[in-house]
């Protein structure tokens, strides 16, 4: 096996084509969470626009030959490696042909990389997952057998509730006026309306507010104006009259659309304008043949109601011996390791959230004044 690896803006048209082939027939050849838009040499490009340390591993088949497999990463001068938008991104991991096998700290030597830090690697990555040091459910919407009967599964789930979330929306359409949703909305103006709702619920619940960082603001908005036949950034609106209620924006492959930056107006939050946001989403997706889209890991009250199933994702490194590998690891595994404790157990987690959404009060209180 051959291994080249270059900067994101140096992979050739060719390569990402054969990139884009091996993501395509992902779900046939069952691996479908390599069909994520995370994993698209869109989003390593467009990341790779905004951030100095990307990289592209290109394995081929002998010196010259056809690409077999893609592997995009962040690394530092040091030689720490991360998965690509870590911290971002949904779904990390190596894009390959079927059956294709690879020796993690062989791979890890080519790219120059004493470590490599991942926290959504995809399943059926074997000799990453072999690291993993914890694996963790990603709620998914499957509407791989259309709308109707993604429905009748939610019915089966909690009858009262399904009839409950579809009530609301007329009960919105009552109140504010005819409810119109818009899939594919291209107004770059409602794309920053969304990032500032989104960013007043980060302060409100006392998040590290994601659009306070410019790079990742200019990375959505490079991503909202990319247009592929098997990727695109997509924002999709709800409208009750003439005013935007809830926004969603996510990137979508043949396959996949994954869920990234939902919000609403909290003006409009008795309704519960997201979830039924994300039912509007659900059932064009399915006109469209998307398999399932990927609500992300962690907890929340609308991914439990809205979903069918889950896949999993991981989180931990890999690793070779060498000392930076040692100092990182040795930085890095207690934070980790005590947010996950606190996030798995409800005892905890509960408090922990009240605490931070009762900070950003203080914080908003303090602005005000």
């Amino acid at each position: 096996m051959d291994i080249d690896v270059y900067r994101a803006h140096e992979v050739t048209a060719a390569d990402r084509t054969a990139w884009t082939t091996m993501q395509s027939k992902a779900p046939v050849h069952g691996t479908p969470q390599m069909a994520n838009p995370f994993l698209s040499p869109e989003f390593a490009l467009a990341v790779g626009r905004h951030r100095r340390g990307v990289r592209i591993a290109v394995m081929r088949d002998g010196p010259g030959g056809e690409p077999t497999a893609f592997f995009p990463y962040e690394r530092t001068p040091a030689g720490v490696g991360r998965a690509i938008g870590l911290g971002l991104s949904d779904c990390q991991g190596l894009v390959h042909e079927a059956g294709f096998r690879w020796d993690a700290p062989s791979l890890l030597a080519a790219c120059g990389l004493a470590i490599w830090e991942f926290d959504h690697l995809a399943e059926g990555q074997q000799p990453f997952e072999r690291s993993a040091r914890a694996s963790f459910p990603s709620p998914v919407i499957d509407v791989a057998d259309g709308w109707e009967a993604y429905v009748a599964r939610l019915g089966e789930r909690s009858p009262k509730g399904t009839r409950t979330r579809l009530a609301k929306e007329r009960k919105l359409a009552k109140a504010a006026g005819e409810v119109r949703y818009v899939h594919d909305e291209r107004d770059p103006v409602m794309l920053h309306t969304l990032m500032a709702w989104k960013s007043a619920q980060y302060r409100r619940t006392g998040r590290s507010d994601r659009f306070a960082q410019p790079w990742i603001t200019q990375l959505v908005e490079q991503l909202f104006h990319t247009r592929a036949d098997s990727f695109a950034g997509q924002l999709s609106v709800l409208y009750a009259g003439d005013q935007p209620v809830a926004a969603h924006f996510g990137l979508r492959t043949d396959h996949v659309l994954s869920c990234w930056f939902p919000a609403y107006d909290l003006a409009f939050a008795k309704f519960s304008p997201g979830v039924a946001l994300h039912l509007r989403m659900a059932e064009r997706a399915a006109d469209d043949g998307i398999s399932y889209l990927d609500l992300g890991r962690g907890q929340g009250e609308y991914k439990d109601s809205l979903k069918t199933r889950e896949i999993f994702v991981s989180e931990g490194w890999v690793t070779r011996r060498h000392p930076v590998a040692v100092a990182h690891r040795a930085r890095r595994a207690p934070v980790r390791a005590l947010r996950n404790f606190v996030v798995s157990r409800p005892e905890l987690y509960d408090p922990a959230d009240r605490l931070l959404k009762r900070v950003g009060r203080l914080r908003a209180r303090t602005r005000a004044s």
